[in-house]
């Protein structure tokens, strides 16, 4: 009987103020999450996507890419209005692809035009 009085024993309620956390207390960690979503995720997106644009607008005759495929091949023409680039991809038997710029990975750089040091 004695441990049912103890337990029997209620609290009052807690003052509304103290009871649930507003919106304004979880702001910061909102805004700090979307910071750093932004800085991890989209800001990195956007410079590849750019780096990647600037290499497809200075494409030229003679260089080397790979495409989304993974094909190895040198560029013969580009047809910027026909969104066409075509490729050499044997120099043995000069076979050659046409592909869109969109299926340009990217382009490979030549180390230094070719030139081995010492």
């Amino acid at each position: 009987m004695l441990l049912l009085a103890q337990v029997s024993e209620a609290k009052p309620p807690a003052p509304v103020d103290q009871q649930a956390p507003s919106l304004m207390s979880f702001l910061p960690a909102i805004v700090g999450a979307m910071m750093l979503y932004y800085f991890l995720i989209i800001r990195p997106e956007r410079r590849k996507q750019t780096t990647h644009r600037t290499q497809l607008d200075l494409l030229k005759k003679n260089d080397r890419v790979v495409t989304i495929g993974g094909i190895y091949g040198v560029v013969m023409n580009v047809q910027r209005d026909q969104d066409e680039v075509t490729l050499k991809i044997d120099e043995a038997t000069n076979a050659k692809i046409r592909v869109t710029f969109g299926a340009i990975a990217r382009v490979i750089a030549d180390d230094a035009a070719g030139e081995k040091p010492a």
